[in-house]
């Protein structure tokens, strides 16, 4: 039986139930406290989130002043700044609505240049950075995802099916390549999700032995052994989907180290890493989750401009009037 399809109207109502109860639980689950956040940053600061490298920040000067202003890229860096500046404690941690905007993306049915994802972070000790403490917050945040599946198939029945299964599943990215060999990151992905249906990927950001890393990650927040990539299998798109990236944060040796794999030492100037090296800042675990992807797949939409308004170009524009998709 096929399910029944929402109009715009229903679904905007939709997306305001999908969010309003994941970010609730999402900050009991975690013990999570609201804050404010800032849309732009001054670069010199080095708390901007420098992505992958290559991606260039959207940027213009404050009035006829000399100050220059970045547009967030996301809140990596900041957020672990903000721990500390605002007396959070031991196991206590902030999220926050995370508004960017990537003028470089690459645009398709996950990609906008309008980027909305929640971003959370909570101080650590220094016994928790290891595995065995990763592996439970994943396991805590996807029972967020379970929960949030069930409470809108209930509320919406006969409009979406279950998706997720009953546990996720956990592989290092090294084994996910000893696995599937032949095949590049993208369709080892799409390959262990569409067996598992649900998928934590661990190890993101270093060098694997193929002589390539799985994906780019920034050398100056999360620790590459350390972090990971929670995707789901969307059944819509027939293919993996990623919902968010995590994990925990670099401390003094690591970030040494991954600077110098990267060759990104020049960073040490700035004043966020200063803070790092000189153990100011709290060790950390933290990570975005995508606000649009979740909504998309919770409401089986087929491109994310069901789910946001954004600005696509003829290309979108045109292959989702063949598809019968209507953009937001």
């Amino acid at each position: 039986m096929q399910n029944k399809k929402m109009d715009l109207k229903q679904t905007q109502i939709a997306i305001k139930t999908v969010k309003d109860y994941f970010q609730n639980n999402l900050s009991k689950a975690l013990n999570l406290t609201r804050v404010s956040a800032p849309l732009f940053v001054r670069p010199e600061t080095g708390l901007n989130d420098n992505l992958s490298g290559i991606e260039k920040p959207v940027s213009f000067d404050l009035g006829d002043s000399n100050i220059h202003l970045e547009i967030v890229q996301s809140l990596a860096k900041w957020k672990r700044f903000a721990l500390l500046r605002y007396g959070f404690k031991l196991n206590e941690g902030l999220y926050t609505d995370m508004n960017a905007i990537r003028a470089d993306e690459k645009l398709d049915e996950v990609h906008s240049i309008y980027v909305d994802q929640w971003d959370w972070e909570k101080i650590i000790s220094v016994e928790n950075r290891n595995e065995e403490y990763l592996y439970s917050i994943v396991n805590k945040i996807y029972d967020v995802f379970k929960n949030t599946e069930k409470i809108i198939n209930e509320k919406y029945e006969g409009y979406f099916s279950q998706k997720l299964p009953d546990e996720i599943y956990f592989i290092k990215s090294q084994e996910l390549l000893d696995m599937y060999p032949d095949l590049n990151s993208k369709e080892r992905e799409k390959a262990i999700c569409k067996e598992k249906k649900a998928v934590f990927i661990q190890g993101i950001g270093g060098k694997l032995s193929n002589g390539a890393s799985h994906d780019d990650r920034s050398p100056d927040y999360d620790d590459w052994s350390l972090n990971g990539d929670i995707l789901f299998w969307n059944p819509v798109m027939n293919d993996a989907i990623e919902l968010s990236s995590m994990g925990i944060r670099v401390d003094k040796n690591s970030l040494l180290n991954q600077l110098k794999i990267s060759g990104k030492e020049d960073r040490l100037e700035q004043s966020y890493h200063k803070d790092l090296i000189g153990e100011k800042l709290p060790l950390t675990i933290g990570g975005g989750i995508g606000q649009s992807r979740i909504c998309m797949y919770m409401l089986e939409k087929r491109h994310i401009g069901e789910v946001q308004s954004s600005v696509w170009d003829e290309k979108n524009i045109k292959k989702c009037e063949e598809l019968g998709i209507e953009l937001l």
